[in-house]
């Protein structure tokens, strides 16, 4: 087991979400290893220096947690959800149905009880990011929140292998919470699980036609899980999620603001919650008291940097919208990053890497004078 100390507090005040934009060089790795033309060993070294490259930017840049930009995966969600024991890969024949553009049709679905795989690939890539971040600085680890196996038929097969919906939903907490201990004993501080199922309820719940019954008990079910997986895990160690609405080449899945789900992201025991307010699809700071829950405790990370377009925010207006939230959770319970990653699968937003860190920058900058860090 790998002794980290830590007197860090994250969620930070100035925060990343996760996914950076893939260079050049390392989508060309991928098509030669698809192709035949590079072994794995020869990938994993492109990929190694590309993650070295990105961290000693992040390190630069002031960041206090940093990621790997999620570089040894494809998908921000699918890759981990590929690797538990119990979940497979499949076809799926269909885009996810982003505003404007397709995606590829992988897929996941259950061949099996789903557990915990102590040789998850995600292990391995989480100890060379740790080997290579400086001290001072926390390793981030991202992983999809075990409510994206909710979705886009990935349960389908949930009664071929369980007697009952909730003995399935057993196993997937605690495949869920064996899998953020074992991150723990590598040395990981600083978690984070994606969700983009909120979003999906948001717009369900929001549509006079949808079987609101149904969805109603959807997030219910994904408080019962999240808060299972989150159980009895180290007081030391920081879970974050962020509650994402779809990211694809500067594309987006979902509208709607988090009223309908207030209630339900209020009960979850996260340490943070990474909200996206970049625009208007967002609404408004309303309910952010019932998502905050008055947890002394937990930061709400306000996602009010776009990382989908490559303009800069202007810094008096990102202090103005923080303004307005303190008149609902105290400035001392919010902190500030992009809404989203830059790169939530490999083909990325519609920016360039040095728009990318400029966008960091802004957010660190800003930051530092909101809350008077030197």
């Amino acid at each position: 087991m790998t002794t980290t100390t830590t007197t860090l507090t994250a969620p930070f005040r100035f925060d990343v979400v996760g996914s950076l934009l893939r260079p050049a060089s390392l989508k060309k790795a991928h098509e030669q290893l698809a192709a035949g033309e590079i072994t794995a060993e020869q990938e994993l070294e492109i990929q190694h220096a590309e993650i070295k490259r990105i961290v000693d930017e992040q390190v630069k840049l002031g960041l206090k947690a940093v990621t790997d930009g999620e570089f040894s995966r494809s998908w921000w969600h699918l890759d981990f959800l590929w690797g538990l024991t119990g979940v497979g890969k499949y076809d799926y024949h269909q885009s996810y149905k982003f505003k404007g553009d397709h995606t590829r049709t992988d897929n996941a679905e259950l061949i099996g009880k789903v557990a915990y795989n102590p040789d998850h690939p995600f292990f391995d890539a989480f100890s060379y990011l740790q080997s290579i971040v400086p001290e001072g600085v926390l390793a981030k680890q991202t992983i999809p929140s075990p409510t994206m196996l909710f979705r886009d038929n990935r349960s389908d097969n949930w009664s071929k292998f369980y007697d009952s919906w909730d003995a399935y939903l057993t196993d997937l907490a605690q495949a869920y919470h064996e899998t953020i201990q074992h991150f723990y004993d590598l040395g990981c501080r600083y978690i984070q699980l994606d969700d983009t199922t909120w979003a999906f309820l948001i717009s369900k719940l929001n549509d006079p036609d949808a079987d609101h019954a149904t969805y109603t008990k959807w997030a219910n079910d994904a408080v019962t899980v999240i808060n299972a997986a989150l159980a009895d895990l180290p007081a030391d160690l920081t879970v974050t999620t962020h509650i994402c609405r779809g990211n694809f080449k500067s594309t987006y899945l979902f509208s709607g603001s988090y009223d309908v789900v207030a209630p339900y992201l209020g009960q979850l025991n996260y340490d943070g919650l990474f909200l996206e307010y970049d625009n208007e699809r967002a609404g408004g700071f309303e309910v952010l008291d019932q998502i905050w829950n008055h947890d002394a405790h937990k930061r709400l990370v306000l996602g009010l940097v776009t990382s989908k377009f490559p303009e800069l925010e202007k810094t008096a207006d990102i202090k103005a919208r923080l303004q307005e939230a303190t008149t609902k959770v105290p400035l001392s319970n919010l902190a500030l990053s992009t809404q989203c990653g830059f790169a939530s699968t490999e083909e990325g937003n519609q920016l360039t890497e040095a728009q990318q860190w400029a966008k960091l920058a802004l957010v660190i900058g800003t930051a530092k004078e909101v809350w008077s860090i030197d």
